[in-house]
């Protein structure tokens, strides 16, 4: 079976989806500026986004901190911003739906347990992020899964991929610049979207935003290219429409490392303080405001 290509979205919309971790730096700079400049060219609307699930790194400073930012930078967003923090009973909808198709399962492996279990195994198999999960806990029973969740041991809600890939079919998705694309989900193992503490994931709330928003064109950095194959099975698995996808080139320092909040970046406030303009920032991440 195959999973027409098809976008069912009334207009176009474009976003920023930072997440409050900490401060903007270049890199964020230009993956905002590309996303609002590539909406100004196509008489889009654009829209700003916050991913805040991670409750344990977001601080509501960094989230005023990013307003101030890309005000600065001269971006403006029509209307108030998502956050994601306050619409996790969406988030929750969309897993009771996977649940409903049996694609679901808890996964009560710890980091280390899933390592040593690997090398027991004499083998290593990796996808895109790390080491694809051997699916230890795919074959408990209800029973067992329930009374490790009734005792309270914390636990991952997993993706059955087989079951899901099969359930969907075959998946194409479009990326402006590399035309299109099938979906490879299956790379990535039996892939985590929620926790016992966390009732979502990246992979779901992106997905799950998206469609509610409508957004038409995604656009991100080249290091979330691959996670694109996850979230085009999610849309057939949730029913959601199918938008187009730019992933841009990242910035990088001097040395060659890409810019990110762990590399101590340079942060867009601190070279605002150093009496840097709005157009010097654009010319450094080699944004050509052209009015």
């Amino acid at each position: 079976m195959t999973t027409p290509l098809v976008t069912t979205l009334p207009q176009q919309i474009f976003r920023f989806a930072p997440s409050p971790s900490g401060h903007l730096h270049l890199g964020h700079a230009y993956s905002a500026l590309f996303s609002w400049m590539q909406a100004r060219k196509q008489g889009a609307q654009f829209i700003l986004r916050i991913e805040d699930i991670d409750t344990t790194r977001c601080r509501k400073e960094f989230t005023e901190a990013i307003y101030k930012d890309l005000s600065w930078l001269g971006l403006k967003w029509p209307e108030s911003p998502r956050i994601q923090s306050e619409h996790m009973d969406e988030y929750h909808k969309a897993l009771t739906k996977l649940h409903s198709q049996n694609l679901l399962y808890p996964c009560f492996c710890t980091r280390k347990e899933i390592q040593n279990e690997v090398q027991q195994s004499g083998r290593a198999p990796h996808g895109p992020d790390e080491i694809i999960y051997p699916g230890t806990c795919r074959n408990l029973s209800l029973a067992q899964r329930e009374k490790r969740i009734t005792q309270g041991d914390s636990y991952a809600l997993r993706l059955d991929m087989a079951q899901a890939c099969n359930l969907a079919g075959e998946l194409y998705w479009q990326d402006v610049r590399r035309g299109k694309i099938k979906a490879t989900p299956e790379i990535f193992g039996d892939v985590v979207l929620a926790r016992k503490d966390i009732h979502t994931s990246y992979h779901l709330s992106v997905t799950v935003d998206d469609a509610l928003q409508n957004i038409s064109c995604i656009t991100r950095g080249t290091d979330l290219y691959e996670a694109t194959h996850i979230h085009r099975l999610l849309q057939a698995l949730l029913k959601l429409p199918v938008p187009i996808w730019h992933h841009h080139d990242l910035i990088h320092d001097e040395e060659g490392n890409r810019l990110a909040k762990r590399h101590n970046a340079l942060a867009i406030r601190e070279l605002r303080d150093q009496g840097q303009s709005p157009e010097d920032i654009k010319r450094m991440v080699g944004i050509i405001d052209q009015g």
